[in-house]
């Protein structure tokens, strides 16, 4: 008797997928990249880099002018700038991304109260639960696309299928600004000859564990028998890949927007040795992560620390509670014990803490008595280990996409030694800064994500503030973006997404002084003057 394939017969059984193309996903193009072309217009046409300006930087969004020139995500910034030498490098704005996003959102809404994000640029939506009954797929895609380019000036790629798996590989196939319906019947043709790469879950370690049974494509892993994949990757991963080979996914579009976990991590320009120099910079991370904590809920059960070292490879321990604490002391005791738990043997390259299971009630504890009530020391010690960039068991590429862990770095030096990589005198003379720019995480550091410490918004510009592509305010030249500071001379671009491409002006911060300002927002295309819009 086949037992397992009687097993695998009752798997498929059990998944109720739809029988029609109705569950939508969304994919802002390039976002990062094209928020930054978005507002500032000599940008345009031209490669653009957001993430890391130092050496150890790593590349959040690489515009698809710089992926012509073979730059690309999740790539360290120092390599991506040698293939792409003319590129801009901006460090990311999360407060100009965050405005367009709720706009894309909106116009989600707009088609369909079922949306469900699932990062800032990307969500699902659910187009059986339309108000005005379920639209035709191709015409919902054309009317979104059209939409948010009203709004916003950007583009975005829509996947439809009948679930929520194949809907997002759709989304991908035809970027930027495509649209791919796959209807049931449709599903074989369009999944089978795809890389196996493109199921999610599949990453570099998976990939070489495949590689080893034959499987180089979703036809292949789908001629696996499903005892086969759970003996070579694990119960779950191996039952998840069985399943998705075939398409079947029943997830539902969930629209709660209640908040999985919060974060942060750090990207360290020189290595770290020894225990207790490791532990001192667990600290620091777990400052970032409390302050996004107590936005979120205030409370987790479960601490999550991701160490990883030179050679890349990863390790993630988690801490759980008995119930959710709001205690500082607990949570960056269990942050600690989750890093120690991973072992410190090697040279550490990244630390990140970050918080599950939150919430907005906490268990409190009376301290009567250490040895009694000391939840850190009776919660559970879970250990993954991967080789991944995630907090999470399945494989995923080098840069975070966790809830309220950001995408990139900021801080160091270039690569190049501080030379200009633009050779044009009119294109942006974007490039990294000097040593001062660890100044924002208050050491040699390189930050993940947002720096430490308090927000420069509103404080006069300097050398030791001074980013590429953060916004500035000059009293009588207006609005610019920083191109970069050295010394008391800062070279600045004045200009914004309602007016034409502007040179690069050198000021002196003393006689000129500016501000940096926050961004100014989403400008609709509708309000850019007539004669700068394109033909």
């Amino acid at each position: 008797m086949d037992r397992g394939g009687d097993r695998a017969q009752r798997l498929e059984a059990g998944v109720r997928v739809r029988d029609a193309a109705t569950v939508l996903h969304l994919d802002a193009d390039a976002f990062f990249a094209a928020v930054e072309q978005r507002d500032k217009p000599s940008l345009r046409g031209r490669p653009v880099l957001v993430g890391g300006v130092g050496g150890r930087g790593v590349v959040s969004t690489a515009s698809y002018e710089a992926r012509r020139d073979g730059a690309r995500s999740a790539m360290p910034m120092a390599r991506a700038r040698r293939l792409s030498p003319a590129a801009a490098v901006l460090v990311p704005r999360f407060a100009a991304y965050s405005a367009y996003s709720q706009v894309i959102m909106g116009v989600l809404r707009e088609l369909t109260p079922a949306v469900e994000p699932l990062s800032i640029d990307e969500a699902f939506a659910d187009l059986a639960l339309a108000p005005d009954g379920v639209p035709e797929p191709e015409e919902a895609a054309a009317w979104l696309q059209a939409r948010v380019a009203e709004l916003t000036g950007l583009t975005v790629s829509v996947g439809v299928a009948r679930s929520k798996l194949v809907a997002k590989i759709a989304s991908d196939l035809r970027k930027p600004g495509g649209v791919v319906v796959v209807r049931p019947e449709d599903e074989d043709d369009v999944l089978l000859p795809l890389d196996v790469r493109t199921v999610p879950g599949v990453g570099p370690a998976t990939q070489g564990a495949l590689e080893r049974l034959g499987v180089r494509t979703v036809a292949d892993l789908r001629r696996q028998p499903l005892d086969t994949l759970t003996m070579t990757l694990g119960e779950a991963h191996g039952t998840g890949l069985y399943l998705m080979s075939r398409g079947l996914d029943d997830r539902p579009v969930v629209t709660s927007t209640e908040r999985k976990s919060a974060g942060a991590e750090r990207t360290f320009a020189t290595d770290l040795r020894g225990r207790d120099v490791v532990l001192a910079a667990v600290d620091d991370v777990v400052d970032e992560a409390l302050q996004r904590l107590e936005r979120h809920g205030g409370a987790a059960r479960t601490v999550v620390a991701k160490v990883r070292y030179a050679d890349f490879s990863t390790v993630t321990r988690s801490v759980t509670f008995p119930h959710p604490t709001a205690s500082d002391a607990d949570l960056r005791d269990a942050a600690r014990r989750a890093v120690l738990a991973a072992g410190v043997v090697e040279p550490v390259r990244l630390l990140g803490v970050a918080f599950h299971a939150l919430s907005a009630h906490a268990q409190l504890a009376l301290d009567l008595d250490a040895h009694l009530f000391d939840a850190p020391r009776r919660a559970v010690v879970a250990e993954h280990d991967h080789v991944s960039g995630r907090l999470a068991v399945v494989d995923a590429p080098e840069v975070d996409a966790a809830p309220d862990v950001a995408d990139s770095t900021t801080g160091t030096t270039a690569d190049d030694g501080g030379t200009d990589p633009v050779t044009d005198p009119d294109l942006p003379d974007v490039t990294a800064l000097d040593a001062a720019d660890a100044a924002d995480a208050g050491s040699a550091t390189a930050v993940v994500g947002r720096p430490l410490g308090p927000s420069s918004v509103g404080r006069p510009l300097d050398e030791a503030n001074a980013r590429p592509g953060l916004d500035v305010e000059h009293a009588t030249l207006g609005r610019g973006w920083v191109v970069h500071v050295r010394g008391r001379e800062a070279t600045v671009r004045f200009e914004t997404a309602t007016t034409a491409p502007a040179r690069s002006r050198v000021l002196d911060l003393d006689a000129d002084p500016l501000v940096l300002v926050e961004p100014v927002g989403v400008t609709p295309p509708s309000a850019v003057p007539a004669e700068l819009r394109p033909a």
